[in-house]
């Protein structure tokens, strides 16, 4: 098992760089075809999303824009504050137009509930979320994910785009923290 060590943390690798490979070719291949003669906006969630969306955009083959939010809800470096705040916001025009929501991981919930409510004030086309993973017993939602790359179980995990105190985005692999027989964390 590929594991590494990050302060008292041990991290075991969850998912391949080859496996996100594949399914962001798969995810492209559907977004295309469901775009063909539309120019949609991809709207990447910074910090996180940003490997995930310069990756997927990549895929996607057809006319697309492309526009940044970053927003936070993270205090604490493994648990959400529960408050979402907005540090950047669109600069485009969305109204009228086919919007995607990228975002690096779907966990709550909390954070693309508030970015599609604050985003169809504007009255878009349409709006769908790709989100690269998903807990899916973890989301309080009543929408769906458009474009799922991974349905995860609860685990605090890392690496492409996915971060620990802002650190370990740069990991080609998704690491998630390996708990002991009690569910505690491994030291």
């Amino acid at each position: 098992m590929n594991t590494i060590k990050i302060d008292k943390y041990t991290f075991a690798e969850f998912i391949s760089a080859d496996k996100i490979a594949q399914r962001i070719s798969e995810l492209g291949e559907q977004i295309t075809t469901d775009y063909k003669d539309k120019t949609p906006i991809v709207i990447g969630v910074l910090n996180g999303s940003v490997i995930f969306f310069s990756d997927l955009i990549r895929e996607i083959k057809c006319d697309v824009e492309i526009d940044f939010l970053r927003i936070s809800s993270y205090e604490k470096a493994m648990e959400s504050s529960g408050v979402i705040k907005v540090h950047k916001d669109l600069n485009s025009e969305i109204e009228g137009r086919h919007i995607i929501i990228v975002e690096d991981i779907v966990d709550s919930g909390l954070s693309v509930r508030f970015l599609k409510a604050k985003l169809e004030k504007s009255n878009p086309a349409s709006l769908k979320v790709a989100s690269l993973l998903l807990k899916p017993t973890e989301a309080q939602i009543d929408f769906p994910i458009d474009y799922t790359g991974f349905e995860i179980p609860p685990a605090f995990v890392i690496g492409y785009g996915l971060d620990y105190n802002q650190k370990f985005r740069n990991l080609k692999s998704i690491y998630s923290l390996v708990l002991d027989e009690n569910g505690k964390e491994e030291s």
